[in-house]
């Protein structure tokens, strides 16, 4: 199993030696630590939950669910597998477990963009600008007479951004195990200092 949880710090760009620039984002991810193993017998399915982070007033359930693992986790986030894992409660994760090369799916909270219209949030037509329109960013008819109702999920305008995005199979460049640092080529959803979950791709 390869999954860390972590914080983004922000992009930047890491120069190669053939002088080549390669946009990045620097990811502190872990170190977490292995709070509850999932089986199929017992479950339904398998699946390891990791740790993040040291909560400093963790609820009483927060803390009674830590204390097999003798963790003080702030962030728990699950991981599906295909297969029973091999990990223990209270083992710990850093980013050791990935290589410069992996793929990884990156997921975290889209940047939230507020009350947005339908040209800017589904990307709609404008209407003509000439010959006195008055109807150049509005969002225009949205049915016929029948069914006298608007059908859920309807596009239309309302808030934008803030939803839960993965990007998948990004390349990662740089693995810095003493402070904890990794490197993927490319942007991941979120603005700075959001967390974002990281699982070993394709």
């Amino acid at each position: 199993m390869k999954a860390l949880i972590g914080t983004k710090i922000g992009m930047t760009q890491l120069l190669g030696e053939d002088g080549v620039a390669t946009p990045v984002t620097l990811i502190k991810a872990g170190p977490c630590v292995v709070t509850q193993l999932k089986n199929h017998a017992s479950d339904g399915y398998d699946a390891v939950q990791i740790g993040f982070g040291e909560a400093k007033r963790p609820s009483k359930s927060l803390a009674g669910h830590l204390k097999k693992a003798e963790a003080t986790a702030k962030t728990l986030k699950e991981v599906r597998l295909s297969e029973p894992s091999q990990a223990k409660l209270g083992d710990k994760i850093d980013v050791s477990i990935f290589a410069v090369g992996d793929l990884v799916n990156v997921t975290g909270i889209s940047k939230g963009k507020g009350f947005a219209g339908t040209v800017k949030r589904h990307n709609f037509t404008t209407g003509p600008k000439t010959h006195g329109s008055m109807n150049y960013r509005k969002p225009g008819s949205i049915g016929s007479m029948y069914p006298q109702k608007v059908f859920k999920g309807k596009k239309m305008a309302g808030r934008m951004g803030h939803q839960q995005v993965t990007v998948r199979n990004l390349k990662i460049a740089l693995v810095d195990a003493e402070n904890n640092l990794v490197a993927v080529k490319g942007a991941v959803p979120g603005p700075r200092r959001s967390q974002l979950m990281l699982v070993g791709g394709a």
